[in-house]
């Protein structure tokens, strides 16, 4: 129905909005891995066995319950989650064996399932409603807050709560120069981590006359730990696809993609069936809205290379060949897709787009700081309480993300250890560390540049006491050693010598120059590398040396891991007031390394022992320990 407008559309969605109760169940990757969707089949089941109409598509007629199927709702910790509506209450961790209780005592009788509401664990309180969870009542969710309330495959619904109006307001009253200039005013700087103002990106390619342009969205979101993009192209797909045609129309492009990972199958799945709706309904083709905009939009699945998120690799990977960055300039604004002037934004810019334009730019500049303006979604992950998908302005502390919305860090046992973290690695591999002494540190990109970190695409991965920094770096280094594309060698082998320089740290052949020898290569790599990712790839090892040297003396020089978490440094030892003498640690060790009297205390002899920890599984008494 490409001649339906936006109105009539509202109009029809809010018509079938007539129903008792909606049920809204979270149907992002994290929910379904966790069985949702068997959620979502046991409440239509139960409904309609008590002879129930259910509405699950906007098409259908009036009914007594409508079942909504969203994208990620951001509170990953507790799902499946399950929220009814108008009433907003939440249910946790929910499973199929729980809605025939979910359905007979709260949708018939209005009663509460508490067992199933969040329960905060520093107090105990229950809490009834999500708008009440400090998870979410301490964010504020702007682009977000579409991915956990619209249906995820329904258009209408995404125009009846005001999307494709500020594209089509784009399209038919602005200018392009206009567009960028708004964007610039606004202070919007791309999400995907380097930060360069959206409105300048736009304007550079704008300027370049070519009848053919194009706009490519990145969604090859490779970090470990972050998951940002993924969930909004899951969530809110048609936000993607209303900030590319405003893009379109600032830079005079015809054609876009939309880059994504081949191991974000659901969202490849749910863009596809956006730009098919799209299309259907002539919000993509040929004189959208009324215009003399001709554009179109395909999904281009990338095989999962991490270099691939850098935007001439990228580039190459959609034109055929292998991915590897290349020199510039020329940048892509000026000579990019099959050499032609091409826009590129990653997922969460594109989608904050509209927002910008509905807002208006003065009004969106007083969010955030003075030099990063608006909101920012981090995937907090980690040893914290709540992990999830958060939103929150740019400026906000470690204290408020972690102590608050996160509910504090949690030792290796579950319990709270409050806000008394160790380290929070921001920004994945391309990052670096913060510690206690940032804690109250406004996270934006200059303030994290300062202290040797970055904002990067987003991800926060919380560490307690219990965590060996030194592997912590080699887990970066060797994701990253791994991803190298190998073009130039600076990357390609300076990365592969400071990984064995690692190894030799945590195994124990570290010397007194190794150290030395690690700092030297790893501003070497930062300085010499031709793309981003291995100008970055050292951060986390230089970050973890300037706030964690000690923690590195004490592998090299004493042989010690702090945290007894290196295995090759570990030492075991009997506890004499413990010891029984029973011999069972002697008669379990295969190297014959511990010796001693039945009765008394025994001893394991250190130069033996091959430190496989086969006595500790033997004890009885907790008598053998690793120091």
């Amino acid at each position: 129905m490409p001649n339906v407008t936006l109105e009539e559309r509202k109009a029809r969605y809010e018509a079938s909005a007539d129903y008792d109760t909606r049920i809204v169940i979270c149907a992002g990757t994290g929910c379904m891995a966790n069985g949702s969707m068997k959620v979502y089949a046991r409440f239509r089941e139960e409904l309609q066995a008590r002879g129930l109409r259910v509405k699950v598509a906007l098409e259908e007629e009036k009914a007594d319950y409508a079942l909504a199927e969203t994208g990620c709702q951001g509170f990953c910790q507790m799902g499946p989650l399950v929220t009814l509506q108008p009433r907003g209450i939440l249910y946790c961790r929910v499973t199929a064996e729980d809605v025939p209780e979910i359905v007979e005592q709260t949708l018939m009788r209005g009663d509460i399932v508490e067992r199933l509401l969040y329960t905060k664990p520093d107090s105990g309180e229950v809490v009834r409603h999500a708008k009440n969870v400090p998870f979410y009542a301490r964010q504020q969710r702007m682009m977000l807050e579409k991915c956990g309330t619209i249906d995820v495959k329904d258009l209408n619904e995404y125009i009846a709560k005001g999307g494709y109006f500020q594209a089509r307001r784009a399209l038919r009253e602005m200018t392009d120069q206009e567009i960028c200039r708004e964007l610039l005013a606004s202070g919007l700087r791309g999400r995907g981590g380097g930060g360069f103002p959206t409105g300048r990106k736009w304007e550079l390619t704008r300027i370049h006359e070519n009848e053919t342009k194009y706009v490519i969205c990145n969604g090859d979101e490779g970090d470990p730990g972050a998951f940002m993009d993924r969930c909004v192209m899951e969530g809110n797909p048609h936000a993607v696809l209303e900030g590319m045609l405003i893009a379109a129309k600032a830079v005079n492009a015809t054609q876009g993609y939309i880059y994504v990972r081949m191991e974000y199958p659901l969202a490849v799945q749910r863009l596809k069936i956006a730009i098919a709706a799209a299309r259907g309904a002539g919000i993509l083709g040929k004189h959208i809205f009324g215009s003399s905009l001709h554009f179109d939009v395909n999904v281009m699945e990338g095989a999962g290379a991490f270099v691939c998120g850098e935007e001439s690799a990228l580039i190459a990977s959609i034109e055929g060949k292998r991915g590897m960055p290349t020199l510039k300039p020329p940048f892509p604004a000026e000579k990019g897709l099959f050499g032609k002037p091409t826009d590129i934004n990653n997922v969460e810019t594109f989608a904050t787009v509209p927002l910008v334009l509905g807002l208006g730019a003065a009004e969106y500049a007083k969010l955030g700081t003075e030099n990063a303006k608006g909101t920012k979604t981090f995937a907090l992950t980690g040893h914290v309480a709540n992990t999830g998908l958060i939103e929150v302005p740019f400026g906000s502390t470690l204290r408020e993300i972690v102590g608050e919305i996160g509910g504090g860090v949690m030792n290796d046992d579950g319990t709270l250890c409050g806000c008394d973290f160790k380290a929070v690695q921001i920004g994945g591999p391309s990052g670096g560390c913060l510690t206690q002494e940032q804690l109250d540190l406004p996270l934006d990109y200059d303030h994290l540049a300062g202290v040797g970190a970055m904002v990067g695409s987003g991800g926060l991965v919380v560490m307690n006491r219990n965590t060996c920094m030194v592997q912590i770096a080699r887990f970066f280094m060797q994701f990253t050693q791994n991803e190298s594309c190998g073009k130039c060698v600076v990357c390609r082998e300076g990365t592969r010598q400071m990984l064995a320089l690692l190894d030799d740290i945590i195994e124990g052949r570290a010397t007194a120059d190794t150290l030395g020898l690690l700092e030297e290569l790893a501003h070497t790599v930062k300085l010499g590398s031709l793309c981003g990712l291995g100008k970055t790839a050292p951060n986390p090892v230089l970050s973890t040396l300037r706030y964690f040297k000690e923690e590195y003396l004490a592998h090299v020089v004493e042989k010690r891991c702090p945290t007894g978490n290196c295995e090759a440094l570990a030492s075991y030892k009997i506890l004499p007031e413990k010891c029984k003498g029973c011999s069972l640690c002697a008669k379990k060790c295969p190297v014959e390394a511990i010796s001693g009297e039945i009765r008394k205390p025994f001893v394991i002899d250190q130069e033996k022992c091959i430190k496989c920890g086969a006595c500790v599984g033997s004890c009885k008494f907790a008598a053998v320990v690793k120091g």
